[in-house]
């Protein structure tokens, strides 16, 4: 979770999924074969065809499924870290409450 605090690193996390994004883009049909865009991915994505295409298609939803999971995660962390500073929030409340409270109380022993 300390990584959030960072946004040094939350910038280039984004930066990188954005980038990944505009170079999938310019690949061509993936999975269509060696030297048509798919480039080498191994021996059944060179090979184009159904399979290669296949292929493509799962790791692709690997990569989809993936980056929903680290969404949801960084969302869950991001509500830890709203519901921690909501508790001090509080306890800063109380303590200025508390406070203002001694001071009353010093004013009316004068």
């Amino acid at each position: 979770m300390n990584f959030l605090r960072n946004p040094k690193l939350t910038s280039l996390t984004y930066n990188a999924t954005k980038q990944l994004r505009l170079m999938s883009s310019q690949l061509g049909d993936l999975g269509s074969g060696a030297g048509k865009g798919g480039g080498g991915g191994g021996s059944i994505r060179e090979a184009g065809g159904a399979f290669g295409k296949s292929e493509a298609a799962k790791e692709e939803e690997y990569f989809y499924r993936k980056q929903r999971e680290q969404l949801t995660k960084l969302k869950d962390d991001l509500k830890d870290e709203i519901s921690f500073h909501e508790e001090q929030i509080k306890r800063h409340q109380d303590a200025i409450n508390r406070h203002k409270q001694r001071v009353t109380d010093i004013d009316k022993k004068e």
